[in-house]
């Protein structure tokens, strides 16, 4: 029979015929349906039901064991009944004798569920048995077997060192020893640990060189479309309810797992609730966000770069490159984006735009820390996963200065910082990632992003963005703002202003409100006042920001980041280095 295994399991099979390696540990996405092919016929199982129906199935020997469940035997339970009434006859102990043996060894140990749950005493009566499996009963040949650990890391969590000398160190070296011990490597033994994410894992365990890592990943487009297949079958519902083809259906749904897909599918078809579209780009907007614990938002933006006043390489630079995503010229795309200049200057509104006119996915990273030892890590994790499964995604990360961590954080935060900043750049020097994942960063403060992270090949092109000096610069921004707050205003109605120190779009914003407060809150209508009179008005009382050497110094930062001359205005094109780094540290000295 012509059979074939998804390519992890196939790994999993071949590192283990190797003789390599006994240990695995399992992660990603486990909670989902496995495929199996079987010449012309795929059949899905859960994943435990494929590790001892298809995987380990030549194993004399199956057993599964998690906190919840305790110890329970797929497969050769009558090998552990066996075992444990040598066990009972010399420690004393009575789980095979009080258990009342049917004939049934399987029934006899689930009777009165008398073996041990708790992971110190459960592992402890594993770990004899592989030895028992491993030298063999007398007259009786060594036997093989498998041991899926499953729920993993509610048995050996991540943790600090010091709370290693009590149940979980132990656990922690149990485990180890299964996948260190010359006499387990060199017998048919497998063991397998299930993790949703491997940073949720001791680092004893996840470090240790004797296991292998086995990543599952979400279905790729032609997977979920097989998938989509064999649930809906010849059923003529999905014809009548859905407007797009099963294909572009997969395409649709891609970066979620099978179960969210079958949910969509059914919750449509038994409620006769049309397939649209837009209806899909809402139930995966949903799932993606719900599966990431809302470290994932997706951004949907009905503007262009057409919205955004000035900045007009910038503009160009980016269309060019939403050109490249959609027509796939994947080699031609830099790995991600730097977005630079001070507060106010609309880099998440020129990012927004962007996502306009992009055609694939764009998501934000929110704020993805927790208090809890490896959550934070198992965030990340879980979104890498899902970034992965989506195709093609532009990322943005916001305020990155704050959000990606430091090479060197110190002792503030046990290493958290250093640890997210490890995970990030790993990522995202990833060059199969080319023209997949595209990274967005958007700061004032550059200075304070690790230089590994903004360097070329993870953050490519650095664009500042800087407030206009000129008239028609200016005149330009006060009317995007305008248009955004829907007030009628001409450009030669716009005043002219009495300072020198440059506006940027937030404080523009800010004068317009200001005068459309007072325009709206003018009570006699015969004596009302022009919009653009109270305007002229509020621009001569206006008092700028007070942190002129702040926003200056982010002026320069984000000049000095700079990779193309084309992004710089010609006021600044001929400043060198040298004189951009003294003014830099006179403004910094001064602060």
């Amino acid at each position: 029979m012509n059979a074939t295994l998804p390519a992890w399991a196939q790994q999993v099979k071949e590192t283990f015929r190797g003789g390599t390696v006994s240990q695995f540990i399992i992660s990603g996405n486990i909670h989902d349906a496995v495929p199996f092919h079987e010449e012309k016929k795929v059949r899905f199982f859960p994943l435990k039901q494929f590790l001892a129906e298809v995987l380990f199935a030549s194993q004399d020997i199956i057993l599964f064991y998690n906190r919840g469940q305790g110890i329970q035997l797929a497969k050769g339970a009558e090998h552990f009944f066996k075992y444990m009434q040598i066990f009972d006859k010399f420690h004393g102990s009575r789980f095979a004798t009080d258990s009342g043996s049917t004939g049934d060894a399987s029934a006899s140990l689930e009777a009165g569920r008398l073996l041990p749950r708790d992971p110190a005493r459960a592992l402890e009566l594993i770990d004899r048995f592989l030895q028992f499996v491993i030298g063999g009963a007398p007259g009786q040949e060594a036997l093989s077997a498998a041991v899926v650990i499953d729920f993993a890391s509610f048995i050996v969590p991540r943790g600090e060192s010091l709370y290693l000398s009590g149940e979980i160190g132990v656990n922690i070296i149990k485990i180890l020893n299964w996948a260190q011990d010359p006499a387990i490597l060199g017998a048919n033994v497998v063991t397998a640990l299930l993790s949703e994410n491997l940073s949720d894992l001791s680092e004893y365990i996840v470090e240790n060189p004797f296991n292998g890592k086995i990543t599952i990943p979400l279905p790729q487009s032609g997977e979920i479309a097989e998938w989509i297949r064999s649930l809906v079958g010849e059923q003529s519902e999905f014809d009548k309810i859905s407007e797009v083809t099963i294909d572009n259906l997969a395409l649709k749904l891609q970066g979620l797992n099978r179960i969210n897909v079958r949910n969509i599918l059914m919750q449509a078809m038994k409620n006769n609730r049309p397939i649209t579209m837009k209806q899909l780009a809402r139930w995966k907007k949903e799932i993606i966000e719900k599966e990431a614990f809302d470290r994932l938002e997706f951004l949907e933006f009905d503007r262009s770069l057409d919205d955004v006043a000035g900045h007009d390489e910038a503009k160009a630079w980016l269309r060019e490159d939403a050109q490249l995503l959609k027509k796939g010229a994947v080699r031609a795309l830099p790995m991600g984006y730097l977005i630079t200049g001070r507060i106010g200057t609309g880099k998440t509104y020129l990012v927004e735009c962007f996502s306009g006119e992009c055609g694939v996915p764009f998501v934000a990273l929110k704020n993805f820390r927790e208090k809890w030892v490896g959550a934070t890590e198992g965030n990340l994790e879980k979104v890498f996963h899902i970034l992965h499964a989506l195709g093609q995604v532009v990322v943005f990360i916001d305020e990155a200065d704050q959000m990606t961590g430091k090479r060197d954080s110190g002792e503030g935060d046990s290493g958290l910082s250093g640890r997210v900043y490890g995970m990030l750049a790993k990522e995202m020097a990833d060059t199969s990632n080319r023209g997949k994942i595209l990274w967005l960063f958007a700061t004032s403060r550059p200075d304070l992003l690790e230089v590994d992270l903004k360097r070329q090949g993870r953050l490519d092109i650095h664009i500042p963005l800087l407030p206009p000096a000129d008239e028609a610069g200016i005149k330009a921004l006060f009317m995007a703002m305008a248009r955004k707050l829907k007030i009628d205003l001409k450009p030669e109605e716009i005043p002219s202003l009495p300072f020198k120190q440059p506006l940027s779009g937030n404080e523009i914003e800010g004068l317009l409100i200001r005068a459309l407060r007072t325009f709206e809150l003018q009570a006699d209508v015969a004596k009302q006042r022009t919009f653009v009179a109270i305007l002229a008005e509020v621009i001569r009382d206006f008092r700028p920001s007070a942190d002129t050497r702040e926003l200056e110094l982010m002026d320069m930062l984000a000049i000095r980041e700079c990779t193309d001359e084309r992004f710089l205005p010609v006021r600044f094109k001929k400043i060198s280095r040298e004189e951009i780094d003294r003014r830099i540290a006179q403004l910094s000295f001064s602060r």
